[in-house]
């Protein structure tokens, strides 16, 4: 097969959602339902036999929380589909933010008892951003639920987004029966079997006519089912696939993830509907062009680098999103900025397990073993000329200082901080006056990892301690000495990023504003972006 038939058959796709909506639990079952085949060597790992955490780090496990992005790659129905599974908790909607760059297609994961909560209309304003289209997955119906127009209506009205059902459900809780297909007019039928496993597959189908069903639904439900699915085929438009792909329209699937019911349907309606790798904005030589999958020359994108996930090295992984050509085992790749990589042992995942790709095409995802060359928002390509679309970092929430409890592993600590902001997930800053190091992050719970992590990985003890500063701002002049003059100035509150980009480190907001008002050459911004 061509690169180009090759990368017509990628789906790259990213499961979204609130905390505890049951994303992860969604993720797993997908892979069951998908059998979990892996494109690199055509490795077959079915079912039970290859039941593999998305969740790798052991405060995931402990906490039954995701707080980094994994890949997960398989086959299914002769497609390629690479599910990039986000952080859940807002604490890292950052790591979020950057992983939905590299996703064609999203997945909403709702609670069907709390409908959109607040993380979930933050994640979709990004995905709005970037004209991400999102397939609806209502999981939960086998508990107590909102009335499944409510929940569309929710939709709708928060979200600015038409609903296209492709089911509907029979109740919900402890009398949910399964959904009825609105395209096909069959039924799938919930199995509630106590004491035995949940049936991972397609749902059993039966016709859906009255009769058929009469006798098998509980009158009160099957008359709330008929009802319903007259509204609906009367009220609601019908799904149209480039409302979808335009990202206006959502399509809904019903569904409990933790009893296996809707997923093997979720996982067709992305099959026949999710788009193939998009078209890429990028610079060449200062003109902007749009890469196409199709193009001869390599081209990606590093959106994620994951430190330490195999514990016995002190590995670094880049998470390299292809954009086009076709990428070969042992390829040299060039930066924009001139860096040059030969890629010697490229990687493909199962969350923590992964096996040497020997080929890779648009819209998958490798990792890119190296010693600290590539950070997040490199561009990669065979030319070297590319540069994608830019990732911003934004300002951290808190800011701390870190301390290690052994004062002579000082050393080691800064180490093992800058190796784990690189990552970006949390950021490290240096003030100009001292030898502290200023951790900022957009929520505790990225401390409270951090804190295991460096246990963990580098066998080091560090507190957090309140830090003399609440407020990081970037610094831009376009007069390079009035810059020099006011950090000279503003030593005590003054600093640099990982990257040596100058920092304004303020108690409060208020220090920020005065500084500005008396400094209005100088720019003081919460993002700062990262050329791709």
């Amino acid at each position: 097969m061509s690169h180009v038939q090759e990368a017509a058959r990628r789906r790259t796709f990213a499961i979204i959602s609130h905390p505890d909506a049951g994303k992860t639990t969604l993720t797993e079952n997908i892979l069951l339902a998908g059998g979990a085949i892996r494109a690199a060597g055509e490795v077959a790992a079915r079912g039970q036999q290859r039941r593999t955490r998305s969740d790798w780090m052991k405060i995931e496990r402990d906490r039954g929380i995701s707080v980094s992005a994994s890949v997960m790659t398989f086959e299914y129905s002769d497609l390629v589909f690479n599910l990039l599974d986000t952080p859940g908790h807002e604490d890292f909607s950052e790591d979020t933010y950057r992983t939905l760059t590299a996703a064609d297609c999203a997945v909403m994961v709702l609670d069907a008892a709390k409908g959109i909560e607040p993380q979930t209309l933050k994640l979709f304003e990004v995905c709005r951003m970037r004209d991400i289209p999102i397939v609806t997955f209502i999981n939960k119906m086998d508990r107590e639920a909102l009335e499944p127009i409510e929940l569309l209506d929710e939709v709708q009205d928060k979200l600015q987004l038409d609903t296209a059902p492709l089911y509907w459900p029979a109740a919900s809780g402890q009398r949910f029966a399964g959904m009825k297909d609105l395209a096909s007019g069959e039924f799938l039928q919930f199995d509630r079997r106590p004491g035995e496993p949940p049936h991972i597959g397609p749902a059993t189908r039966i016709p859906g006519s009255d009769e058929d069903l009469i006798g098998k639904l509980d009158d009160y439900v099957h008359a709330d089912l008929v009802e319903g699915v007259e509204m609906v085929t009367g009220l609601l438009p019908k799904f149209d696939e480039e409302a979808f792909k335009a990202g206006n329209m959502t399509p809904v699937v019903f569904g409990s993830a933790l009893r296996h019911f809707g997923v093997a349907e979720l996982l067709d309606t992305l099959r026949d509907y999710a788009p193939p790798p998009r078209i890429q904005k990028a610079e060449r030589k200062g003109a902007v062009i749009n890469v196409q999958p199709s193009d001869n020359d390599v081209s990606g994108f590093v959106f994620k680098i994951q430190a330490n996930m195999d514990p016995n090295h002190r590995d670094r992984v880049a998470f390299l999103r292809l954009c086009s050509g076709e990428f070969r085992r042992g390829m040299r790749l060039k930066s924009a900025s001139g860096k040059q990589l030969n890629i010697h042992n490229p990687l493909m995942f199962l969350a923590q397990d992964r096996e040497i790709a020997e080929t890779a095409y648009a819209g998958d995802v490798i990792g890119v073993p190296n010693h600290g060359q590539l950070r997040v928002g490199d561009s990669l390509s065979e030319s070297g000329e590319i540069q994608f679309a830019g990732i911003p970092n934004f300002a951290p929430e808190l800011l701390r200082r870190a301390r290690v409890k052994d004062p002579m592993k000082a050393k080691h600590l800064r180490k093992a901080l800058e190796s784990l902001a690189e990552e970006g997930v949390t950021q490290l800053f240096k003030p100009a006056i001292g030898s502290d190091m200023i951790v900022g992050a957009v929520g505790q719970l990225q401390f409270e990892v951090m804190i295991e992590r460096v246990a963990a990985e580098y066998n080091l003890e560090v507190v957090f301690e309140p830090a003399p500063y609440n407020v990081a701002r970037w610094m831009a002049c376009d007069d390079p000495v009035k810059l020099e003059e006011f950090l000279e100035r503003n030593k005590s509150a003054s600093g640099t990023d990982l990257d040596g980009a100058p920092v304004y480190l303020a108690k409060n907001a208020w220090d920020v504003g005065y500084a500005q008002e008396k400094n209005p050459a100088i720019r003081f911004t919460s993002t700062k972006e990262r050329a791709l």
